[in-house]
């Protein structure tokens, strides 16, 4: 279970490092129902992350991600193309950022965000987690990489729930400085929303191009071995 915790560590650092998320639960935070809807936010996204994990592994299982305890070729193959996918979105980001980082813009729903109900809250968490760009595909190599790893199913579940907590650190910390603070975490929070509005798509630009690397060296690893 040690090597397959280590083979997602990297994985789940990249997804925890989500700008935007981030700046939409403190935005969240920041509604008259802030400690609810903070709590809704952060269950979807675990929710979302542990959902597409799962099903990776279901998909894994069948489909013999793991021969003698090595990676199926097929699982090399899906890391190459996630690889190349996340590469050339980093490329297209940078070329895209804004020159100066002060004109950053949000995204226009997040203007309309105090008058989310609670479900679309969840859903809002649900959606930034796992059908996000750079997310989605990194939680899928995840969980490509644990059901290749050839452990037992109890261990591989075990594996998904650190690659989970760790890759919701990002979104949670808000939350539990929220939480600890009370009003005193507003201008902490707004200290952080105001650094990742800023660096987002630069962050988010250079993330998907050093995971894309990763994951085309762990797919030629896979395939040429």
């Amino acid at each position: 279970m040690g090597h397959a915790v280590g083979d997602v560590l990297g994985l789940a650092a990249g997804v925890a490092v989500s700008p935007l998320p981030i700046v939409a639960i403190i935005l969240i935070l920041a509604t008259p129902r802030g400690r609810l809807n903070g709590s809704l936010f952060a269950l979807g996204w675990l929710l979302g992350l542990a959902v597409l994990g799962a099903i990776m592994l279901a998909v894994g299982g069948p489909s013999g991600a793991s021969t003698h305890k090595h990676p199926a070729t097929w699982v090399g193959a899906l890391k190459l193309a996630l690889g190349v996918l996340l590469v050339f979105f980093g490329a297209r980001m940078w070329r895209r950022r804004p020159k100066d980082p002060s004109q950053a813009q949000l995204p226009k729903w997040m203007a309309a965000i105090d008058h989310f109900t609670p479900l679309k809250i969840l859903g809002l968490g649900l959606v930034l987690s796992a059908a996000n760009a750079k997310n989605a595909p990194l939680t899928i190599a995840a969980g490509a990489s644990i059901s290749s790893a050839g452990i037992p199913v109890p261990q591989q579940i075990g594996t998904l729930a650190i690659f989970v907590v760790i890759a919701s650190v990002g979104v949670l910390a808000p939350l539990a400085v929220f939480l600890v603070m009370g009003d005193r975490a507003k201008s902490v929070l707004t200290n952080w929303r105001d650094w990742a509005t800023r660096h987002n798509v630069a962050v988010m630009a250079v993330l998907f191009f050093v995971l894309g690397l990763k994951l085309l060296g762990d797919g030629i690893s896979v395939v040429a071995s």
